[in-house]
């Protein structure tokens, strides 16, 4: 039990830690001013694990979590950044990670893949990290299962004042 709140604790502050060190990472943040994020191959960005073809952004953090989706009771309403939530976009919700911020999703079942941009906030279930929209878990394989455990791959991460702004 104590290894497991160990390891708990472990991870939520180098979650925080990460939040604080990567726009200090992120040489195209202070440049970008109000245009959205937009994925470019960034050699000199710090990468923690990569395994993807050069073409492909590198991401500045990867880390794997539970992941599952919302749709149709969702659609249309208010996201976190006031835009409304399409089932069919290829946006996600995560509780901590700047709005704006661009991930790729990889579910580690089937090593399906899909880019997207986190609008909104939640999953407000213990033990998920992310939530999806209806088409990217259609996309990925788990829109019948639910749950998919997922690798995610932070590949930008927008300016402060555009995360301060949403």
């Amino acid at each position: 039990m104590r290894a497991k709140v160990f390891v708990l604790v472990e991870s939520v502050f180098l979650c925080l830690g990460l939040l604080v060190l990567v726009p200090s990472v992120n040489p195209k943040a202070s440049s970008m001013g109000n245009n959205p994020p937009q994925m470019t191959s960034r050699p000199e960005a710090i990468s923690l694990k990569s395994s993807k073809p050069s073409g492909q952004p590198k991401p500045l953090a990867v880390w794997e979590c539970t992941t599952s989706w919302y749709g149709e009771d969702f659609d249309g309403l208010p996201t976190a950044t006031g835009e409304t939530y399409d089932m069919y976009a290829a946006t996600a919700a995560h509780p901590t990670l700047p709005l704006g911020s661009i991930v790729r999703v990889v579910n580690t079942r089937n090593h399906r893949s899909q880019v997207v941009r986190i609008n909104d906030r939640g999953p407000y279930i213990e033990g998920r990290e992310l939530d999806v929209s209806y088409e990217v878990a259609r996309r990925l394989g788990f829109d019948q299962r639910g749950l998919a455990k997922v690798r995610l791959e932070l590949l930008e991460v927008p300016t402060r004042t555009l995360a301060h702004r949403n």
